[in-house]
């Protein structure tokens, strides 16, 4: 497959257009289950009726791990939203619309990753802590109780596409996890402040 120039960079992929389908190709650094575990996030959105994109493959280009999924055509809502800030109200509501959308299907625990350990995971390559803090943080990780909804995990404007048709598609699941809407709903109030 001859890719041309990315249509969009990231901290962890390069997204390109080949065949009027979008080909997400995962920096080559990522552990070698990167895109199995995104598109299981995204084919179980998908599979819950969400406005995803549909994944078609997950395989190797340039011996790189790789998604090749449908392509939406539209910009993104963050775009918008900069671009028309006396609408901001309204795009906003689009926004936290999907979110419900997303925090109102119950899941269980093993369909995707729990927020719990994705968290204990992270915390526990910190490398700037130390072993007695990490140890106070993740006891008090395992005092909060999760209830398992699908949460997004990096939820913000420019991960919903609007189209010419007026349907928006939610994408980059691979922070998706079953736990607390509570903690992506901060992370999403943060990233908006």
């Amino acid at each position: 497959m001859n890719l041309a120039n990315p249509i969009a960079k990231g901290n962890t992929a390069e997204i390109y257009l080949n065949d009027d389908k979008v080909v997400k190709l995962f920096k080559d650094y990522l552990p070698d289950t990167e895109s199995m575990n995104e598109a299981k996030k995204q084919k179980y959105a998908y599979s819950c009726g969400l406005p995803v994109p549909n994944v078609f493959e997950v395989t190797k280009i340039q011996n790189r791990q790789a998604i090749i999924m449908e392509y939406v055509k539209g910009d993104s809502i963050g775009n918008l939203l900069l671009n028309n800030l006396n609408e901001a109200e309204h795009y906003i509501n689009i926004c936290v619309n999907k979110q419900i959308k997303i925090h109102s299907i119950c899941m269980n625990t093993d369909e995707i990753e729990s927020m719990r350990e994705r968290l204990e995971c992270q915390i526990k390559s910190v490398q700037k802590s130390d072993g007695k803090q990490k140890g106070n943080i993740l006891n008090k990780l395992h005092l909060i109780k999760f209830e398992p909804r699908l949460c997004h995990g990096d939820f913000h404007p420019f991960n919903l596409i609007l189209t010419k048709e007026e349907n928006v598609k939610i994408i980059d699941w691979v922070d998706a996890s079953s736990g607390d809407i509570r903690a992506v709903v901060f992370r999403t109030y943060l990233l908006f402040a």
